[in-house]
């Protein structure tokens, strides 16, 4: 690592633990009560979502062999693509970001598929979780549109007019956001020229473009059913797996099936955050929106860090188990290639 990561990834230490901080002294609650609460739930719901958590990675891990089936003459094993996901996952643990480069760099040390082939293929797969994911925020949004209307009512507080309401906020936001897009198209339409020549602009076009490119290369796949088939099934094990644990606490048990989907938007979010396996911004946004469903500030931090800490250990559990397949697979390749190297390893005895 380079000066320059090593401070990256300082600064993402320093964001996280400031943010876990935050959450805990907004809270109120102490190491001893958290303890106690986690301690006291019954596991065998944890078990339950350790079932649905290892579906939904050989899941993806199935998805991506799918992607990559017309691109590569190589067919890559899906213990090969799982052991891949599952070492990419360990990896953002310690470095956020690197784990989908890790990821493509052990399918090769495996199945000797060219990185930049496997990481296309991951780009593609990564567009349309970002689709699943808008498509869900939306449908979030219209089915709990008074709950969290509401809670950027409060949120705001007296910085509102008095008499606002949710859907005078988001038609103002609306007319806002239209106005500016329509400024943005008139000037781009002006000075597209003038731009066309900029490098800056020319990079975001590439860029752009790659993107939908990337988009389009599902129309290549050879099996779209089975496709989309784990597509869904990927988004439905990642809200079972925390759905689950709301039954693992007396506090969270009643929360229904909206507060799961709600938690689940969120939580992704957070775990997008430029934070080591999304630490402080997971805890925070997942336990302020807890408070829309009734739950108080330590039981809501209570439930995010319970729901982080059993993926965070689900991740560093399958995550092992995976290397360790990675190195017997290494040092059985490296074996069958030195017996092959060596003329007397194949002398037939009489």
């Amino acid at each position: 690592m380079n000066i320059k990561n090593v401070v990256k990834y300082l600064v993402s230490l320093a964001i996280a633990g400031g943010l876990l901080w935050f959450t805990f002294q907004q809270s109120h609650l102490d190491a001893a009560d958290l303890w106690q609460k986690i301690k006291g739930a019954d596991y065998r719901w944890v078990l339950l979502s350790a079932v649905f958590t290892i579906i939904a990675h050989w899941s993806r891990a199935e998805r991506w062999r799918i992607l990559l089936e017309p691109v590569i003459a190589q067919r890559p094993t899906s213990l090969d693509t799982t052991a891949s996901v599952l070492t990419g996952y360990l990896a953002n643990l310690a470095l956020p970001r690197a784990g989908e480069f890790v990821r493509c760099g052990t399918l090769y040390r495996l199945s000797s598929v060219p990185v930049n082939v496997s990481f296309g293929a991951v780009v593609a797969e990564r567009l349309f979780d970002l689709l699943m994911l808008v498509l869900l925020l939306i449908a979030t949004f219209v089915l709990e549109f008074d709950r969290i209307s509401q809670f950027f009512i409060e949120f705001l507080g007296g910085k509102l007019p008095k008499g606002s309401s949710g859907s005078g906020i988001l038609l103002f936001a609306g007319a806002v956001i239209a106005g500016l897009a329509l400024l943005v198209w008139f000037l781009f339409n002006r000075y597209r020229e003038a731009l066309g020549r900029h490098p800056l602009y020319q990079k975001i076009s590439a860029f752009v473009k790659g993107l939908l490119d990337g988009l389009l290369s599902v129309r290549k796949i050879r099996r779209p059913g089975a496709f989309v088939f784990h597509t869904l099934l990927i988004w439905t094990m990642y809200y079972l797996m925390s759905y689950t644990l709301f039954f693992a606490m007396p506090a969270t048990a009643n929360l229904g099936p909206l507060a799961g989907l709600t938690i689940l938007m969120v939580g992704t979010l957070g775990m997008a955050a430029p934070t080591p396996g999304g630490i402080g911004s997971f805890h925070l946004l997942v336990g302020q929106v807890a408070l829309l469903y009734g739950l108080t500030s330590q039981d809501g931090q209570v439930l995010a860090t319970f729901i982080h800490g059993v993926s965070t250990l689900m991740i560093i559990i399958l995550g092992i188990f995976a290397l360790l397949v990675v190195l017997l697979r290494r040092n059985k390749a490296t074996q069958e290639a030195d017996v092959l190297d060596d003329p007397k390893a194949l002398r037939l005895e009489p």
